[in-house]
């Protein structure tokens, strides 16, 4: 694998609580000397992400239902809709994890689809935090992630207390045969980590030290 294609599996990811505008303005420049797959950020810096890095390949991310979830769907609509105006392209979405647990499961496929039905051909990763989640669950939720047209199931916020595993990649992996995506996200902090998960069938890798890790990548020896 070449230092670009590897970069290419990177969400370079920016959602600290206490982030400036001039950290972001920083974030944005340094990520467009990278061919990372997306940046993600805060909605409220979508609109200004998407004019600093209109002249390039970077794609713009943000979250809906972020970090928890437990917005109803209208509300998750709403954010998406706003994001996709202001430039965005791809959204992460935070599953309702409370009515997964309870086995409300037409809940969960009405608002994934919901926003799914506004994307316009953009990319909706849907987030099903797993370290609150058993196997059934995960499998559950992958299941409605699929039938609702959603094109990635992401397995962490960063913000729960335990973040992506290579087991639970794998599972999704296995589940989605080829229909989704999966995006590991969540203690990513080394090339190693990511090589990790991309070897359990990750297609995405989200995290916030991507050009470091890139650049561990480099010094790897790979070209």
């Amino acid at each position: 694998m070449t230092t670009e294609e590897f970069a290419g599996f990177i969400d370079h990811t920016l959602l600290k609580p206490d982030v400036t505008e001039e950290e972001v303005r920083i974030f944005l420049r340094d990520a467009k000397a990278h061919p990372f797959a997306s940046v993600c950020i805060p909605p409220c810096y979508v609109n200004l992400a998407a004019g600093l890095v209109k002249d390039s390949p970077v794609k713009v991310g943000t979250v809906a239902g972020f970090p928890l979830g437990y917005q109803d769907g209208f509300s998750k609509k709403q954010e998406a809709t706003m994001a996709l105006e202001n430039g965005a392209y791809e959204i992460d979405m935070v599953i309702n994890i409370s009515a997964l647990k309870s086995g409300n499961l037409s809940l969960v496929n009405d608002e994934i689809s919901g926003v799914v039905s506004i994307l316009k051909g953009k990319t909706l990763k849907v987030i099903i935090e797993t370290c609150y989640l058993s196997n059934e669950e995960k499998l559950a939720a992958c299941d409605a992630i699929i039938s609702s047209g959603a094109n990635f199931v992401k397995t962490s916020t960063g913000f729960g207390p335990a973040g992506a595993t290579a087991e639970d990649v794998a599972l999704l992996h296995e589940r989605a045969s080829g229909r989704i995506g999966v995006k590991a996200s969540g203690g990513i902090g080394s090339a190693d980590d990511a090589l990790k998960m991309i070897a359990a069938g990750a297609s995405r890798i989200g995290c916030s030290s991507g050009i470091e890790i890139v650049e561990e990548f480099k010094r790897m020896g790979n070209q």
